[in-house]
């Protein structure tokens, strides 16, 4: 991941989608340290292959797919990085594929949520504020809502139950993915002597 990914924000979009994959495993009865590398190398590839063209068999995800079959990683988190890309044509057939779809575009969605709240904290977001955000179309474009809403269909979950989980699964990592919130502007604050002051 940190070989070849520098962004800063890919990176925490990453953390986000292994600690939803952590979760669901979990709730799953699954290996939460596999369902969890699947989510954090997802998108490994992204920045060095970030395929605009959507090609099915070039760039991301099949390069890093690629890479990491070199390297000897398991069949199934390699047909799960491949299936969260819907235009690789790659069938969900597990779990943790439709889990990783389900999860990958909402975890942006909810980010892209907690960042217009004034704390800029996810412990602030709610399912009914991401729905909310999810009908303007506007509001964070490169998320696709059809995706968000077929992984809901595929995983065979309620989606406001899906949205809060997830929700859930990243309050826990708030901190490593930059969403645990800021400091009050001291404005919003009592000056210190109005604290003296007071009784």
């Amino acid at each position: 991941m940190h070989e070849y990914t520098a962004s800063d924000s890919l990176r925490k979009h990453m953390l986000s989608v292994e600690a939803a994959m952590r979760a669901y495993a979990e709730h799953f009865g699954e290996d939460p340290e596999r369902w969890g590398l699947a989510g954090l190398i997802h998108d490994f590839d992204y920045e060095r292959f970030p395929n605009a063209a959507h090609s099915p068999t070039e760039e991301h995800p099949s390069q890093g797919v690629k890479l990491l079959r070199e390297r000897g990683w398991p069949e199934d988190v390699l047909q799960a990085i491949l299936g969260h890309a819907a235009y690789t044509n790659v069938a969900r057939e597990t779990r943790m594929a439709r889990a990783l779809f389900a999860v990958d575009e909402l975890t942006g969605l909810i980010t892209a949520t907690a960042l217009v709240k004034p704390t800029k904290s996810v412990h602030d977001v709610d399912a009914r504020s991401v729905r909310k955000k999810m009908k303007d179309k506007a509001f964070a474009k490169g998320v696709s809502r059809e995706d968000v809403l077929l992984g809901v269909q595929e995983l065979g979950v309620d989606l406001d139950q899906h949205i809060q989980f997830v929700i859930d699964a990243m309050r826990r990592e708030a901190d490593a993915i930059g969403l645990a919130g800021v400091p009050a502007a001291a404005s919003d604050t009592p000056s210190a002597g109005a604290r003296e002051a007071a009784p």
